[in-house]
């Protein structure tokens, strides 16, 4: 290949000297031929140069001085044949959809094509398959448009996946990440499900912490923000929209594989997550979790801001003023109408929960928040249970099925209902309740008109003094009864006349349970 010098010989030589090409070929030391070349192509240019209507003259000009380079590129492809660029985009788009589908780590690679194509009877090497591939895969350069943000106007969502240890079980939460465009400020809070419930109760509980509400929000395409693609349209959620409506916020969706367009908040999810939970892991509540993670995202957001002279704490104290104002907590509950089936639960997200018994059949209002469920029936409330985060859990409570029990008692030893009691129930009827099924669901339905297990406990400790045969459900009534007269008596709001009354027929019950002498002969307090 000649230099730029030998260029300039040859074409010095032959338009101001004279030579001929032969004579200059033998001078240079290069091919006739391409003296021959070199000539032409410097005479066409010239040509092209003193025509009036050229355009790119500037180019032109370059070309005409440009060192002398081979034209690889405008090389044919001897082995690479249309059949055969045709088959490597087919297996090019298959891995494409494997991608999409979760199979990313079952992709052909280029070597493995390579080793297709060679099975199926094509002649051609591994480095025009790997060139044919990485052209296929050419993606043409995106350039980035810097943004400029007023304060109060966007903040950022998104979610991120974490994984720690509660209560010494390994769980996959997922956390809710909302940044400030104009400060970065950073606010996360973790979750158990990407459920609408949790979605708004995230929203909820920022906007409460900075006490207002931003403008515009950013998505990115989460399934509980965009319901589905109309054309190149997004339609919003409904529980998107409910948000929208109750604290007027606009809403914006970035495009399909755009995370730049959030790019706030893109980043902090990692920094977060980071920050947070490569120095911790492992808590005994979820809750203990949370509070953990707020006290990290405060101390990001006093950390001054790279490149700048505040951190985001001192920028959001700016934007304070521009933001829309807070409303009471929205109600991030999302509501559903379930039958509830013959064992006498609901079935929420493939877990059970039990509710009073008499409602077998019935249909019921349920609200189901990120942490817990609410059931109605005729509008009051029947049943609260704390939320269930796996799958075909049951979450029973006891006093639920006490009318089935006092027509099955024998059911109760075996119940799921018994073993998820509270432990001082259980112990309760462990210790003294065994081949008494029927007393013991008298207890309970008492328990449940009394709310008094305290008492309840102390008197069965009292009767366990005496003798433990003495624990029955009719005597811990009547010490509960006599306990809570000698609650009322050293009160000085009751009628003393009244008092001794009320005294009097609690101890009697009490003589004829234990055949003891309280009141003395005469029927006196003795």
């Amino acid at each position: 290949m000649i230099n730029l010098k030998n260029k300039q010989e040859v074409l010095i030589m032959y338009l101001r000297e004279g030579r001929s090409q032969r004579e200059i070929a033998k001078k240079v030391g290069i091919d006739r031929k391409t003296v021959s070349k070199y000539i032409k192509e410097y005479e066409s240019q010239r040509n092209e140069l003193n025509r009036h209507d050229i355009v790119n003259a500037g180019e032109l000009i370059q070309t005409i001085v440009d060192a002398p380079r081979y034209r690889v590129g405008t090389r044919p492809k001897r082995v690479l044949t249309k059949e055969i660029e045709q088959r490597v985009q087919e297996l090019v788009v298959e891995n494409e959809e494997k991608r999409r589908t979760g199979l990313r780590k079952q992709q052909k690679k280029p070597i493995d094509i390579h080793q297709v194509l060679e099975e199926e009877g094509f002649t051609i090497s591994y480095s025009t398959v790997l060139r044919t591939i990485r052209e296929l895969d050419k993606k043409p350069k995106e350039a980035y448009i810097k943004g400029s943000y007023l304060p109060g106007d966007i903040c950022e969502f998104d979610w991120g996946e974490v994984k720690i240890t509660i209560n010494g079980k390994r769980r996959v939460l997922q956390m809710a990440v909302f940044t400030s465009a104009f400060g970065n400020y950073r606010m996360a809070y973790l979750f158990t499900k990407q459920k609408t419930e949790c979605f708004q109760e995230a929203h909820a509980l920022f906007f409460e912490k900075v006490g207002g509400v931003y403008k515009t929000m950013v998505y990115d395409n989460m399934k509980v923000a965009v319901k589905r693609f109309v054309g190149t349209e997004k339609e919003p959620t409904e529980g998107l929209l409910k948000l929208s409506i109750y604290y007027t916020f606009n809403y914006r969706f970035c495009n399909v594989r755009r995370g730049n367009e959030k790019g706030h908040v893109e980043r902090s999810v990692e920094v977060i997550r980071r920050k947070a939970f490569a120095f911790k892991d492992s808590f005994e509540t979820l809750e203990e979790a949370n509070q953990y993670l707020l006290e990290i995202c405060e101390k990001l957001n006093q950390k001054l801001q790279t490149g700048k002279d505040h951190s985001a704490e001192e920028l959001f104290e700016q934007e304070k003023a521009h933001l829309l104002p807070n409303l009471p907590q929205f109600d991030a509950a999302r509501i559903e109408n379930v039958r509830v089936d013959k064992y006498s639960t609901i079935v929420i997200d493939q877990n059970h929960y039990s509710v009073p018994d008499h409602l077998v059949n019935e249909v019921i209002m349920t609200k189901i928040y990120s942490n817990r469920i609410q059931c109605f029936s005729n509008g009051e409330k029947i049943a609260e249970h704390h939320r269930l985060t796996g799958g075909h859990e049951w979450r029973i409570q006891l006093d639920h099925y006490l009318n089935t029990l006092k027509k099955k008692p024998g059911a109760l030893a075996s119940s799921v209902a018994l073993q998820q009691a509270d432990k001082k129930i259980k112990n309760i009827y462990d210790s003294y309740y065994i081949n008494n099924e029927k007393g013991f669901i008298e207890l309970i339905h008492y328990l449940q008109e009394n709310d008094n297990l305290k008492e309840v406990e102390q008197s069965i400790n009292e009767l366990h003094n005496i003798h433990p045969s003495h624990v029955t459900t009719d005597k811990i009534k009547v010490l509960c009864a006599r306990n809570q007269e000698e609650l009322n008596s050293s009160s000085f709001h009751q009628d003393k006349s009244d008092i001794s009354t009320y005294a009097r027929e609690h101890l009697r019950a009490y003589d004829e349970l234990f055949q003891t002498n309280s009141l003395g002969e005469k029927g006196e307090i003795a």
